[in-house]
């Protein structure tokens, strides 16, 4: 079985206002390290897992994680929110956290480092090897943007509706090496592109290569990086599982040589990010199989009947096919959104996202006191970033699957 494990960031909002609150330190300041580390901006905190063989453990360890962030943030009359975006953000001088690799980047990138104010989740996925890693990358990429439309949870920024489900993609496209991460023969190949990107000056090394999904830089793993942070936690698990899934089938195929080899032709990959980005889950998605428009239930059930014997093998069929069905019914984060903005205004829906987030409201559709969990039945990673978080917070291997 691949182990797994994932990634969040917060937003740190006031509790009365549900504005964005630069108190990154303070909160870290109350909590355990290196499980929960600083980002690049200063109202962002981040929380990696451990390192887990079934969904159960990873949803109970993600659990735990929320109720010790919510404790230190309530402490000092915050609140965390795991969403893309935050409706109320305001841009502003002043709030790059300290730190060279930091300041370089708010040097270089400017206006797109000084709007970052963006979370997302990241899951990892153990690989055998580096060379598997970098091939499996190509075959799983297809199917990338739909797990963005699962994830979606960003519609607000600066507090006007931009039409969009996921307008932290369209603000973290902006960065020079995001997007698809195209098709590379082997391990080689992939690390010789990232050589000639860190001569090139363009990024100054390995952790600012923000592809949608790359091969871990210091673990065995292949990272997912596509999708929003997502209020529940019981989202996260869901792309985890199916994340999971699709690297299992990656890796049959290619110990087997099962079935056509990727045709290296991704040029259409980022329309269908976009497409995701649009639309959510209440919109058409590109059918990874046959690059059209569908309703996206369609794209997700087909995606879930083609990861059935990977989903199976794992233990993890029966959750996955549960939590899609409940994710389908209730609609996207976005979708719940505009849906409480539209009828409260969007000081509410900043209060549902930091409930939903705490796990006071949760994907069951019931509220639970707060620090609540909705459970994950499943038969079926403490790890660390290493995207724009400062270097030397790197945990040991011991704790991490990457």
């Amino acid at each position: 079985m691949l182990r797994l494990g994932a990634e969040e960031e917060f937003h740190l909002v006031t509790a009365e206002s549900g504005r964005l609150a630069p108190r990154a330190g303070a909160v870290l300041g109350r909590l355990p390290r290196p499980g929960f580390t600083p980002e690049l901006q200063k109202s962002v905190v981040e929380s990696n897992s451990g390192v887990h063989d079934t969904l159960e453990a990873l949803h109970a360890d993600l659990a735990a994680s929320r109720r010790r962030l919510d404790e230190a943030a309530s402490s000092l009359g915050l609140a965390a929110v795991a969403a893309g975006t935050v409706p109320l953000a305001a841009l502003g001088p002043g709030n790059i956290t300290p730190g060279s690799r930091y300041q370089h980047m708010a040097d270089e990138y400017r206006r797109v480092a000084e709007e970052q104010l963006i979370c997302s989740a990241q899951v990892h996925v153990d690989v055998p090897d580096r060379d598997t890693a970098v091939r499996a990358m190509c075959l799983v990429s297809p199917w990338l943007p739909p797990l963005l439309a699962l994830s979606a949870s960003s519609p607000f920024w600066l507090g006007a509706d931009t039409g969009y489900a996921s307008w932290r993609t369209m603000l973290w496209q902006r960065w020079p090496t995001a997007g698809p991460a195209g098709c590379h023969s082997d391990a080689a190949d992939y690390d010789a592109m990232l050589e000639e990107l860190i001569r090139s000056g363009v990024i100054s090394d390995a952790g600012m290569l923000y592809y949608d999904i790359r091969p871990c830089a210091h673990q065995r793993t292949l990272e997912l990086r596509i999708c929003d942070a997502c209020p529940r936690a019981e989202t996260v698990v869901l792309v985890a599982g199916l994340f999971r899934a699709l690297v299992h089938d990656a890796c049959v195929r290619l110990s087997r040589r099962d079935g056509p080899a990727c045709d290296g032709h991704h040029e259409w990959l980022r329309a269908a990010t976009w497409r995701a980005a649009r639309s959510g889950l209440e919109g058409p998605l590109v059918d990874p199989v046959t690059r059209r428009a569908v309703p996206a239930r369609v794209a997700l059930h087909g995606m879930l009947a083609r990861l059935r014997p990977a989903l199976e093998a794992s233990g993890d069929w029966q959750t996955v096919h549960e939590l899609l069905d409940r994710a389908l019914s209730d609609g996207s984060a976005a979708h719940r959104l505009r849906r409480t903005a539209g009828s409260e205004g969007l000081p509410a829906a900043v209060r549902l996202l930091a409930a939903e987030t705490r796990g006071a409201v949760s994907g069951d559709g019931v509220s639970h006191p707060a620090g609540g969990a909705t459970p994950v039945s499943s038969r079926g990673a403490r790890t660390g970033s290493d995207d724009v978080e400062a270097q030397d917070t790197e945990p040991g291997p011991a704790r991490t699957a990457r």
